[in-house]
């Protein structure tokens, strides 16, 4: 019994993480917004482009500044700022 629920809490503590990775919507939008970016999708979390030591992630699509489509991620994590990142 002690064994089953150590393994149910240790599954829904995973889905947790892993589904608590995105940047938050509205800050991803201000960050992009604020670097110059219009006709922002975000595309949701990433699983490449970032460093270890980044937390949250989402990938985009933009307008940049100079009117080229661009795609890249938003990085981010504990106690740092967050990073744009290009493809």
């Amino acid at each position: 019994m002690f064994r089953k629920t150590v393994l149910v809490g240790a599954a829904i503590a995973a889905v947790a993480l892993l589904s608590s990775c995105d940047v938050d919507p509205q800050d991803a939008q201000r960050i992009l917004a604020d670097n110059g970016m219009k006709d922002i999708q975000l595309k949701g979390g990433s699983w490449f482009g970032c460093a270890k030591g980044d937390t949250y992630n989402t990938e985009f699509v933009a307008t940049s500044a100079t009117g080229r489509r661009v795609e890249g991620v938003i990085c981010g994590g504990l106690l740092k700022a967050y990073t744009v990142r290009l493809y």
